[in-house]
């Protein structure tokens, strides 16, 4: 990050805090109360949590510029002051890159995705540059017109010219420097390849007659995003949750809804998945591992937990020891030598008599070929001298 660690959002809590998390997050020169027709509608149901960006609303303004891992980071940091392990993550415009950006760099936090009105890149750069400048030498009261004429669509503003008047209020509150440093963080972004990373249920909602972040903008996250389900609804411009709040929040409460037993499900493999990983490679391998995880091998960690460990080792048709034998005969097979090696040293300190891998190994040697079996010799033969001479050592 940029700053000296994450900033302290302001927030809102509603609703009941037994129910599933709902954190609501929102755009650019906005605050939370932009969210007020899906607080109303969504509290009956979820615990919402509603929150403002650093420099928007209550929350402080530190000096810029910002990066959208500052901004993911103030998240991270809400939820663990909240002591939320996941939440069904709501972000539209800026919130949305936010939510893209957590969903990919830290998968475990987000339970379920919903982006609307967003992209993965808000390119060219220097607009949004200039922006910010103009934004730090008049301030913000300057341009809160003109954003806010982006934000509704004309027939919407001529008939209610309250609303308008209302959001050009919530722009002009926000800090210049809160303002300015979060257009620089947009510049600077590209999510584009992260798309692929992200795990986590999304749904992505576009508006008919959004200028800055058209549909085809929300097309390409659906795109490259495994699964993501796309909705476009109409008329609606860039604050499509307050023009159309009603299809909006129905779509959001049906992603939640229909997420949550899927997410459950997901914890309960992987909780199986990682006593059964633990069984088999022991506790101090997986410990190794798990400290070694970063935010770009997170999804793979949690995807091999479930999958090969809380799925395949987990099936009641063949016993452990049977299913330690057929692995390293495939391994050896292959010529895996590293995963190979694993599952040695692994078998050795669970107590298997290593005659049996003499067995495994000379079998390989006839179907798979005699070079991969030579070398599965050697590495359990070296397996063998490591853990007799640990054992000399610990006498």
């Amino acid at each position: 990050m940029t700053q000296d660690g994450p900033c302290a959002l302001h927030y809102e809590l509603h609703g009941d805090p037994a129910a599933p998390p709902v954190l609501l997050l929102g755009s650019l020169g906005s605050d939370l109360h932009m969210w007020d027709p899906q607080i109303r509608a969504l509290s009956s149901r979820a615990h919402v949590i509603a929150v403002d960006h650093r420099g928007h609303g209550g929350s402080p303004a530190p000096a810029g510029p910002y990066t959208m891992a500052d901004l993911g980071g103030d998240v991270i940091a809400l939820l663990d002051t909240l002591g939320l392990d996941a939440v069904h993550f709501v972000g539209l415009s800026l919130g949305g890159a936010v939510g893209q950006w957590l969903a990919a760099h830290h998968p475990q936090r987000v339970q379920t995705l919903t982006v609307m009105c967003t992209a993965a890149q808000f390119a060219p750069a220097q607009p949004w540059l200039d922006r910010a400048a103009a934004v730090r030498a008049d301030g913000v009261a300057s341009i809160a017109e003109s954003v806010v004429g982006r934000w509704f669509t004309p027939e919407l503003a001529q008939r209610d010219p309250e609303l308008v008047s209302r959001h050009v209020t919530m722009v002009s509150g926000t800090t210049n420097e809160g303002y300015a440093a979060c257009c620089e963080a947009l510049s600077s972004w590209d999510g584009r390849a992260d798309l692929a990373r992200i795990v986590a249920p999304t749904l992505v909602i576009a508006a008919e007659q959004d200028g800055p972040t058209p549909p085809s903008a929300l097309q390409s996250i659906a795109d490259g995003t495994a699964g993501a389900e796309l909705h476009v609804v109409s008329p609606g411009a860039h604050l499509a949750n307050v023009e159309q709040a009603g299809a909006v929040t129905r779509l959001i409460e049906a992603h939640v809804a229909g997420s949550t037993p899927v997410g459950v499900a997901r914890r309960a493999v992987h909780d199986v998945g990682m006593s059964v990983r633990r069984s088999v490679l022991g506790d101090a391998h997986v410990d190794r591992a798990i400290a070694g995880s970063t935010a770009f091998t997170d999804p793979f960690q949690d995807f091999i937990t479930r999958t090969a460990w809380g799925d395949i080792w987990a099936r009641d048709g063949l016993d452990h020891p049977t299913r330690r034998l057929l692995t390293m005969a495939i391994l050896t097979a292959v010529g895996n030598e590293h995963e190979l090696d694993m599952h040695i040293r692994a078998a050795l300190r669970a107590g298997m008599d290593p005659d049996l891998l003499v067995e495994v190994f000379l079998h390989t040697a006839v179907y798979a070929g005699v070079p991969n079996s030579n070398r599965a010799f050697a590495l359990g033969k070296q397996a063998l001298a490591d853990l007799a001479g640990a054992t000399e050592g610990s006498t």
